[in-house]
């Protein structure tokens, strides 16, 4: 009896870690990254994108990111603030943010590639 107690508990055990991946893997699809390709502009502490397709704006956040880097960065790039950089983001859009995972710029002004 103790044997089948344990097998039961085993099963009960299995069952629940199963359905917990099951949610994980659906909360991870709802968080797809996507690519978006538009320009980024940085100024008075504020990220935004806007989206070459749809024209939208969205505030930028690099979780992964020190953000004085990316300041600089910018900076170094654009030489001012508010010059739009031609990028392209990869990230999940959570109503008017964009949680940024990688990017890439695409176009530094004055250099022909």
């Amino acid at each position: 009896m103790d044997f089948m107690n344990k097998t039961l508990k085993l099963i009960t055990l299995s069952l629940c870690i199963s359905a917990c991946g099951l949610s994980i893997k659906e909360k991870a699809k709802n968080k797809e990254v996507k690519q978006y390709v538009g320009w980024w502009v940085y100024g008075e502490g504020q990220h935004i994108f806007k989206d070459e397709n749809t024209l939208e704006e969205w505030e930028l956040t690099f979780p992964n990111e020190n953000t004085k880097e990316l300041v600089d960065l910018y900076l170094a790039v654009c030489e001012m603030e508010y010059y739009p950089m031609e990028c392209m983001m990869q990230g999940n859009l959570q109503k008017d943010t964009l949680i940024v995972t990688n990017f890439e710029i695409l176009h530094i002004q004055g250099c022909e590639e």
